[in-house]
């Protein structure tokens, strides 16, 4: 499988200051990829350098199988690109901002405009200036998803939105999906958590982890050990044991490199003790969670890399 996103060393600075520290990832053409992260991770940063908004500082990114760096006329009749900062012309109508537009797109399809429109309800002789936030998101993807974009970005369409209009965006969005790949990035984890295929994890500017949401899911455990007697922790901790804590006779971790059997058989050998072992897979939301509060957080969740074939290694 080739890579729709790829991106080797990826650095952006701005003066002395890092943004971008070396982002090593791939999106697999076909993917729903969403790129997660605090407010102020990089996320709208790395977009923007693979859009060509923003010239990167060192590393590759390609898009498309195209370096970034040179993305422009026809290549964009392939992608689309939403923001939930983006600028509409707010003195049109929304009829008027499709009529616009249309041209730039020879592939435009009218029916599946139609069809977006009708969705979406949207007021074709309304200003795009009296529409409230969410009609404002639903006119920007009813431009931009009538010429079929065999990449589509959005940098956090969804947030701050109603669950009613993000709900019809992420179906709208999920229609068109089956011959395109989908990047995003959300600092939300329930927006993503029901449709994502793939996973990327931005903290200050590094990504500590880019995988199949399936194998995150399946390494990821909450694991509690009883033992007969008082509770204490080993002297040579794991890397992999995120927020270790010892409490009366029970020890509590996060294993973030589980194997069935294999971990089974490192817990009997540490705790000998031990009386019973509970081992419980993890929501998205408390793996991220054990991730941010963890002090060893870069080390214990080193960097995942997806490959264009889908595999996953260190």
């Amino acid at each position: 499988m080739n890579a729709a996103i790829r991106m080797e060393g990826l650095k952006k600075s701005f003066g002395r200051t890092e943004v971008l520290r070396g982002i090593d990832a791939e999106v697999p053409e076909g993917a729903i990829y969403a790129l997660v992260g605090a407010n102020g991770a990089g996320k709208t940063t790395m977009i923007k350098v693979l859009m060509n908004i923003l010239r990167r500082s060192g590393g590759r990114a390609e898009v498309l199988g195209e370096d970034s760096r040179s993305l422009k006329g026809a290549k964009f009749c392939q992608i689309a690109y939403v923001s939930e900062n983006q600028k509409l012309p707010e003195g049109m109508t929304v009829g008027a901002m499709l009529d616009f537009v249309r041209p730039f797109y020879p592939q435009w399809d009218r029916a599946l405009e139609r069809e977006l429109v009708e969705r979406f309800d949207l007021p074709l002789r309304c200003k795009l200036k009296h529409l409230s936030r969410g009609m404002r998101m639903k006119a920007a993807f009813a431009s931009s998803l009538p010429y079929r974009p065999k990449l589509m970005v959005f940098d956090e369409p969804l947030g701050g939105l109603d669950p009613l209009v993000r709900d019809e965006l992420i179906e709208g969005i999920l229609e068109r999906a089956q011959d395109a790949t989908i990047f995003l990035s959300s600092h939300d984890l329930a927006e993503i958590e029901s449709f994502a295929s793939h996973v990327g994890y931005l903290e200050n500017g590094r990504l500590l982890f880019s995988e199949e949401m399936g194998t995150l899911a399946e390494r990821f455990r909450e694991v509690t050990i009883t033992l007969t007697g008082a509770a204490r922790l080993p002297a040579e901790m794991p890397e992999e044991w995120l927020l270790p804590e010892a409490k009366s006779s029970v020890v509590r971790f996060v294993h973030s490199r589980f194997h069935a059997g294999v971990s089974e058989r490192e817990f009997a050998e540490r705790f000998p003790a031990a009386k019973e072992v509970a081992v419980e897979a993890m929501p998205l939301r408390a793996i991220f969670l054990a991730i941010a509060k963890s002090g060893r957080k870069h080390r214990a969740a080193a960097p995942v890399k997806t490959t264009a074939e889908g595999k996953v290694g260190a």
